[in-house]
């Protein structure tokens, strides 16, 4: 099952519109559509990891962490994976290139965050070993996790550069990792914009903890590096700011909304998951940056918890999770903290309610 960075909408609209201007990236569009479509349709398969049925993998075989066993592959611009090695564990950066070099950081970045904020051994929370293969097809305009590896496209030069570029990018695919192997949120509807939503946490975390920013420091953008001068858009999505990543003729209008109010009814993207997912990441900008400080502590912790508890199922909406992160603000902090105070405002502030 893989999970991609690039929406089909956002991919169509390139399609549809970028011929007259740029041909490279339009042809480049409707080959991503094309390969990807066979995936999105079988995304109702068995999940990759069955053995879990959405409940937390068994702490007895959680550990310490004890770092990050990466391998980066080369496709050498076919699409057969893994590709060639490249660079592993240990080893000195690949001479003269960039994207190799940036998905091993990326892996490590992405470990260290989990490890050191959360305690997480890894994806799985058993040492998996974090594998990603760079140069995927020509000009290939996406990102994915297939549920063993991160595969990043070149971008066609046009639109979209590479996708290794963005830590946000390498940290919200390898979230869903995260996802599939605890509540294993189902890929539609609410729950499909709550594992969206949920995934762009995780890569802004990421992208905060590799730079040492508190939640008022942050951009709070999801792929910021990905677009090149042509477009008008600072990323593929802003969490703080639902709806203004982009307004441009190449690639349309931010869809996403940030209240409830809006919510779009959609049988697209799977029921609106990268659209709807906008109203949950509102919330957790909101929440983080009132409580204040490193966002991967407190609002983190009690998103994180909360997804690898006990409570979540695979159908789980907005309003349940919003319920379910404030029991666990009020089991880490109090009833009366400034932390559950920030998360029950940060809820109401997006029109999801909460039950006390």
């Amino acid at each position: 099952m893989r999970h991609f960075i690039i929406p089909p909408y956002l991919l169509a609209h390139v399609a549809d519109s970028a011929g007259d201007r740029f041909p490279r990236a339009a042809q480049a569009a409707r080959h991503a559509l094309r390969d990807d479509e066979p995936v999105r349709l079988a995304r109702a398969a068995r999940p990759r990891y069955p053995d879990f049925g959405g409940s937390v993998p068994p702490t007895a075989l959680a550990r310490e962490p004890r770092g990050p066993q990466r391998t980066v592959y080369d496709a050498r611009n076919a699409e057969e994976l893994p590709g060639f090695r490249v660079r592993a564990e240990g080893e000195p950066e690949v001479v003269e290139d960039a994207a190799a070099n940036e998905a091993y950081d990326g892996l490590g970045q992405t470990y260290a965050m989990f490890a050191e904020a959360f305690g997480r051994a890894s994806i799985d929370d058993r040492e998996m070993p974090l594998h990603a293969t760079v140069h995927y097809g020509e000009e290939y305009d996406n990102a994915f996790w297939d549920g063993e590896r991160m595969v990043f496209g070149d971008g066609d030069g046009e639109i979209f550069t590479r996708f290794t570029a963005s830590i946000s990018v390498i940290g919200h695919e390898l979230g869903h990792g995260v996802i599939q192997t605890t509540a294993n949120l189902e890929y539609q509807g609410q729950p499909g914009a709550l594992n969206e939503s949920l995934s762009d946490v995780f890569g802004a975390l990421v992208e905060q903890h590799s730079r040492g920013q508190d939640a008022a420091a942050a951009s709070w953008l999801v792929g910021a590096e990905l677009f090149t001068d042509a477009v008008e858009g600072v990323a593929l999505r802003s969490m703080k700011e639902p709806g203004t990543a982009y307004d441009d003729d190449l690639l349309g209008k931010d869809p996403q909304p940030g209240h409830m109010d809006d919510f779009v009814q959609t049988t697209e993207d799977y029921g609106g998951v990268h659209i709807n997912s906008g109203i949950p990441n509102r919330a957790f900008v909101l929440a983080a940056t009132a409580i204040g400080g490193s966002a991967w502590e407190a609002p983190g912790r009690i998103w994180y918890e909360t997804l690898t508890g006990a409570s979540l199922t695979p159908t789980t909406d907005f309003a349940t999770f919003a319920t379910a992160t404030l029991a666990t603000a009020t089991r880490l902090f109090g009833a009366e903290s400034p932390e559950s105070a920030a998360v029950a405002d940060a809820w109401a502030a997006v029109g999801v309610p909460v039950s006390e």
